[in-house]
């Protein structure tokens, strides 16, 4: 999808501008990989870290507002009270870019230190 698809010209072109992630931000938006709502995002941002990570609601719910400004991230719904996010399609690229990163820090890592 081009950035004209997205509806942002240009400025999205370029996915260096919106990385390297934060760790919370990286399991928040790991965890939108399925439309989840707030608490289910916490719940599974623990599980995916297997408890190294963890976020609150003001800092969740900070990243949301961050991410959906920044069209990474989108409302899908509603189960009651609860909104429900997912990734958009920018916000995926987002996210293989950043693992891509880690993958490339991981490498390095295990080189300089003589394994492979």
């Amino acid at each position: 999808m081009s950035s004209c698809e997205d509806g942002l010209v240009g400025k999205r072109d370029d996915l260096r501008e919106y990385l390297p992630l934060t760790e919370s931000t990286y399991y928040i938006m790991l965890a939108l990989s399925r439309p989840l709502h707030g608490y289910a995002v916490m719940q599974r941002v623990a599980e995916l870290s297997r408890g190294t990570v963890t976020v609150g609601p003001g800092t969740l719910y900070g990243a949301f507002v961050t991410l959906e400004q920044q069209k990474l991230i989108e409302k899908v719904g509603e189960e009651g009270r609860r909104k429900v996010y997912a990734l958009t399609a920018l916000g995926n690229r987002v996210l293989a870019a950043h693992a891509e990163r880690l993958k490339t820090m991981t490498r390095a890592g295990s080189e300089a230190r003589g394994r492979r």
